[in-house]
């Protein structure tokens, strides 16, 4: 054997992030299959294996950056002169020249057959039937010892029945939504066996699982049925070879699904979590007519007149699907005010000389963020997430906070950290320079996670009030609209007033109305004296 070195070839100039690694110490790889996948500002790549090996050390990381010549993975490969070894057989290496002897008896060649043989259930630690969640394998498959037949489900665990034997299978009994006992039928495999053994076949039992294995289910099991694979290319997803596969095998389209992995990659994990939303009828992962809704129809609108088909770039559909996951998992409510904020703003406006030698622009953005941070501290539950299975609630003792910002590539939300730490002017600075960076597309995925709260503000385009969609994990979300001066009575006459609407969006399940009421009352009164914030 023989150890090679893989390195990063040529791409272009610079150097690209790693978003993925394909493979792991101990793998052993093909010929041109996936190592890793970068990603520069432009473009997402694989990098194939050069050769076949196994892989024995990993020189990077996913999160890192690397360059051309930078080393990747150290494989074993096999020599020429093991390869030419190995091809030529033993029986070929002749004796030394000597005379004639008589031949020494060799062994019968033993005649090869083939047997078809039934596959039971093994036991599997109850009497009781069993559910078969999932059937791993179809008529015509190819396998191996070991590999998994079906997938069984208890009310404690699930288990995988393997093969005892390699072979082609020819005929499956069970199927799923099935009850297995012991001795149950399962399938039929022809196998290849001695010439003398071909009539004694029988039917068998296959090797017993480890009983009542503490593993969750594959998640893949989930449909009652594998749906023909689909064809669609999905060139514009972030996901590897294997996750392409794994959609395919289940129909699925990928852009429906929200990508947990670097830079929202779509991981097999992200594939079986939708599945199994699917399964539950639950949207977590359906984003696309899911929850038993119907989906949407398709209309050639063409018929109608002339049109124009652009194509949606991947954040713009990313964000529809973390916005229809959240509207259709979470309970949304609103409520609505107006805040004076006429002292705020005349504080404002005596800080623009000062602000202009610090080289920076104060909006009213930094007053918003101080005055939230304020509030979550005073009002712990909105500075919370509920916990996936509903059972606790996760408070943080740290306050991030989300600002939305529109770029030409769609929604983006940079989280500030630790707002309740900094300045005004620190906000004014950070808020300022997150914003340019989400509009050139220089935002790094650590730069939009871990928000506790968000902040969407409609600035100067416009309008009275909105209704924000929670960036779930998180409970809420505050929505700003456009500033108006508006009359207000003072006791005795009407005033003109500078009001902002504002408008808060929170989670019913994890907060009530009075909750909501005490935290926006709260916020409104800092917003309107600003003095408060200094409390």
């Amino acid at each position: 054997m023989a150890k090679e070195t893989v390195k990063i070839p040529d791409l272009g100039g610079g150097s690209v992030d790693v978003i993925e690694v394909c493979v792991a110490v101990g793998d052993v790889v093909a010929k041109e299959d996936s190592l890793v996948v970068l990603e520069s500002d432009k473009a997402s790549m694989e990098i194939p294996s050069p050769m076949a090996g196994k892989v024995l050390s990993i020189s990077l990381k996913e999160g890192g950056t690397v360059e051309a010549g930078d080393v990747i993975l150290e494989l074993e490969v096999e020599t020429k002169a093991e390869a030419k070894e190995e091809a030529t057989p033993a029986a070929s290496a002749a004796p030394e020249k000597t005379a004639p002897v008589a031949e020494p008896a060799q062994p019968a060649k033993q005649e090869k057959g083939s047997a078809r043989e039934m596959i039971k259930v093994p036991d599997v630690g109850s009497s009781d039937g069993i559910d078969v969640i999932e059937v791993c394998v179809a008529v015509g498959d190819v396998i191996s010892e070991g590999d998994s037949l079906v997938v069984l489900e208890s009310d404690k665990a699930s288990m995988e029945v393997p093969s005892p034997f390699s072979g082609k299978i020819t005929k499956i009994v069970m199927k799923v939504g099935d009850s297995a006992k012991l001795g149950a039928e399962i399938a039929e495999i022809e196998r290849e066996v001695a010439a003398a053994d071909v009539s004694e076949a029988k039917a068998v039992v296959a090797e017993a699982p480890a009983k009542e294995a503490a593993q969750p289910a594959p998640v893949s099991a989930a449909p009652a049925a594998k749906p023909e694979p689909t064809v669609t290319s999905h060139a514009d997803v972030y996901a590897g070879p294997a996750v392409r596969k794994l959609a395919r095998e289940f129909g699925l389209e990928l852009e429906q699904m929200v990508g947990t992995g670097p830079k929202a990659r779509i991981l097999k994990e992200d594939v079986q979590q939708f599945v199994k939303d699917l399964a539950k009828g639950k949207g977590a992962g359906a984003t696309i007519g899911g929850a038993g809704l119907p989906s949407i129809p398709d209309v050639d609108f063409s018929q109608f007149g002339e049109i124009d088909i652009q194509a949606r770039t991947k954040l713009h559909k990313l964000t529809a699907a973390n916005m229809h996951r959240s509207w259709m998992n979470l309970p949304h409510v609103t409520q609505f005010d107006e805040v004076d904020i006429g002292e705020l703003e005349d504080f404002r406006s005596g800080l623009k000389r000062e602000a202009e030698q610090r080289g920076v622009k104060l909006t009213p953005l930094p007053f918003l963020l101080k005055a939230a941070a304020v509030a979550l501290r005073e009002h712990p539950k909105f500075n919370a997430s509920l916990s996936a299975d509903g059972e606790n609630m996760v408070y943080k003792k740290y306050i991030h906070i989300g600002i939305a910002v529109d770029t030409p590539a769609g929604l983006m939300v940079p989280v500030i950290r630790d707002v309740d730490k900094k300045s005004l002017w620190e906000l004014a600075a950070e808020t300022a320079e997150l914003a340019k960076k989400a509009k050139e597309r220089k935002l790094k995925p650590a730069d939009m996670q871990g928000g506790c709260f968000t902040i969407s503000s409609l600035g100067s385009i416009g309008g009275t009030g909105f209704t924000p969609i929670i960036n779930a994990p998180e409970v809420a979300i505050m929505g700003v609209s456009k500033l108006a001066i508006k009359p207000v009575w003072n006791g005795s006459e009407f005033e003109p007033r500078k009001m902002l609407p504002v408008s808060l969006s929170y989670d019913h399940r994890a907060l009530n109305g009075v909750d909501a009421g005490q935290f926006f009352t709260f916020m409104g009164e800092l917003l309107a004296d600003i003095r408060r914030l200094l409390l």
